[in-house]
């Protein structure tokens, strides 16, 4: 608490030294005595600051002042003291001259000859104070960096809560209106296989109707015959035989309907059989398959994704993403999410109209935030098209010759044997091929500086019974 007094207001006004034995005068002003009693031996007793006339009574002593004086003179006093303690050795009493480089420890002669920093390498103060204070330096500025880069993160947490939770809300529409659209087919389906029962319903009931007025017709038919017969038998014997022959006649003419009811029933069978198999088969022909599925969190923020993540193409105009490390930053770049470590992968990209483009795989560990030539060396093995040129990247790029610029490029990739091969699809002409040994997983790549879209093409799904 008397340390946190500033030291101009312990200072006399006549020596600005601290006061030494206070005197107050009556104008509040403080002096040092013998400091007061020089000023007066001149003959003139006024205030040495503001000139008041004292009066000739001896000034009081000012003792808090004294007091508070006396606590800062003992203060500093020990200050010195410790801090002479401080260039002193705790062991030996000596000045600290040198410096242990291996403990990292100030120590004086009488150390530097023990056994316990004998075979060590010492400096002196001087130079190791300057070696100590480059090396926190760049502590410091380690650390600076890392403040800032912490800060920077801490800005952009924030945007990254916000675009966590749009992704989330974009991601959970997109899959609605998948199964949207999975509804349609279902529910169309559903309602083309009721109206079929529907249908067979009624005309089942409309054949039964025809049946059973034509057994109604034939049945009052021969209810007639057989009235007409018996009255016959009760007429006189002449009568009978004049109306013999019309009478048996008659009879014989009545002839029965088909009998045959087959078929008349619903055929449940045909409604039901492998039902859940059959729609599933049918729905077939609305699904394709992508073989491979583009990253949105590893695209250059001037890449547009297609909804479906299957086709891309490039806008001056960068899109607001955050910056996560598997983004790509220096280049419109953009992987697949699947990553590729053996076996034999292939997939067809539609390049159009697009005329700047690069197509192929890239190892996991390229760098994201940093420009580099998408070459072999460099975890690259890719093919590019430009003014009009296929060149294959390797080192330095091979220019190639093509009888016809195809407008779809099949990518082919056998990890096991090392090769990445680019075809045109068409006819499966060779490009190019690069053979390698990979030693780590890789990743479907794609490039491009054109709005003109890059497409991967879906591939059809074969439905394959297994038989035991």
């Amino acid at each position: 608490m008397i340390m946190s007094l500033p030291e101009e207001d312990l200072t006399c006004p006549v020596c600005c030294d601290i006061f030494t034995d206070p005197v107050l005068l009556s104008c509040s002003h403080s002096f040092c005595r013998t400091c007061l009693k020089r000023c007066w031996d001149t003959g003139i007793r006024e205030c040495p600051v503001c000139r008041k006339k004292a009066s000739k009574s001896n000034p009081l002593s000012n003792l808090a002042l004294k007091n508070v004086c006396e606590a800062v003179v003992e203060a500093k006093r020990n200050s010195v003291v410790v801090l002479e303690q401080q260039m002193n050795c705790s062991l030996h009493g000596e000045k600290l001259k040198l410096f242990c480089v291996v403990d990292k420890w100030p120590i004086c002669v009488v150390c530097q000859t023990s056994k316990l920093h004998k075979s060590h390498e010492c400096s002196p103060v001087e130079e190791a104070a300057l070696d100590c204070k480059d090396e926190l330096s760049l502590c410091l500025r380690s650390l600076q960096d890392k403040l800032e880069k912490l800060k920077r993160i801490h800005r952009t947490s924030a945007d990254m809560f916000m675009y966590i939770k749009n992704q989330a809300t974009e991601t959970q529409r997109l899959i609605k209106s998948q199964f949207e659209q999975l509804h349609k087919v279902l529910y169309e389906e559903e309602s083309t296989r009721l109206a079929a029962v529907k249908k067979e319903e009624q005309g089942k009931i409309a054949r039964m109707k025809d049946k059973f007025k034509e057994l109604s017709a034939e049945v009052s038919s021969i209810a007639e015959t057989i009235a007409v017969i018996q009255t016959e038998l009760k007429e006189d014997d002449m009568v009978l035989l004049k109306n013999f022959k019309d009478t048996h006649d008659r009879s014989k003419s009545l002839t029965l309907g088909s009998d045959d009811m087959s078929g008349v029933l619903i055929d449940v069978t045909e409604h039901l059989c492998n039902l859940k198999y059959r729609i599933w088969e049918k729905m077939l022909e609305h699904i394709d398959y992508s073989p491979v599925t583009l990253d949105p969190n590893t695209a250059h923020p001037c890449l547009i994704l297609s909804d479906d993540l299957t086709s891309l193409h490039y806008s001056k105009q960068p899109g607001c993403c955050p910056d996560n490390p598997e983004r790509f930053h220096m280049s419109a770049e953009v992987v697949g999410m699947t990553s590729l470590g053996s076996g034999s992968h292939r997939w067809v990209v539609d390049t159009g109209s697009n005329q700047d483009w690069l197509l192929g795989v890239a190892s996991t560990s390229v760098p994201r935030n940093a420009e580099v030539s998408a070459r072999p060396e460099n975890g690259f093995w890719t093919l590019r098209f430009r003014d009009g040129e296929f060149m294959a990247m390797t080192s330095p790029p091979s220019l190639l010759t093509v009888s016809r610029t195809p407008k779809q490029v099949k990518v082919q990739l056998d990890y096991n044997k090392g090769m990445v091969s680019f075809l045109d699809p068409a006819d499966d002409t060779l490009i190019y091929t690069f053979e390698q040994t990979f030693t780590e997983t890789l990743l479907p790549y794609f490039y491009t500086q054109s709005s003109h879209p890059l497409r991967i093409m879906p591939e059809k799904v074969l439905v394959t019974m297994l038989r035991q």
